[in-house]
């Protein structure tokens, strides 16, 4: 089964992409763009932390655990001989309240985002060209 997305060029650096009846903008930073929506690069990271986000979400309201002051804290590490990300961190901050029994399961939750098992289990990439 295969799904679509539409991507096009409205103007300067800016690349949208309409997707499940929703527009997704992105912009490249100045000079090159004038940063009017996050690039491309940023939402991929902000997919990944999002994504955990709402498994840790699910988990919370499954167990009527209250989530208020609960955050994720994703920090990157990059190479500098290839520049790229070579380690990714994801900190769940937890409020005082949270129960300790739920402490590893809630680990165990954040690794199950579709965005990281994509990521360790990466999709076969064809790029290819059709006349207009």
């Amino acid at each position: 089964m295969a799904t679509e997305m539409r991507i096009y060029f409205p103007g300067g650096a800016r690349v949208y992409a309409d997707y499940k009846g929703i527009t997704i903008q992105t912009d490249q930073p100045p000079p090159a763009g004038e940063g009017s929506a996050p690039a491309p690069f940023d939402l991929f990271l902000a997919s990944l932390g999002t994504c955990v986000g709402i498994y840790i979400l699910g988990f919370c309201r499954q167990r009527n655990i209250n989530s208020d002051g609960m955050e994720i804290l994703q920090t990157m590490e990059y190479d500098p001989d290839t520049r790229l990300i070579s380690i990714i961190n994801l900190e769940i901050k937890l409020p005082p309240n949270f129960p300790e029994k739920y402490r590893e399961a809630l680990i165990q939750t954040a690794k199950l985002c579709a965005v990281k098992r994509h990521l360790e289990n990466p999709p076969e990439f064809h790029v290819f060209v059709t006349p207009a």
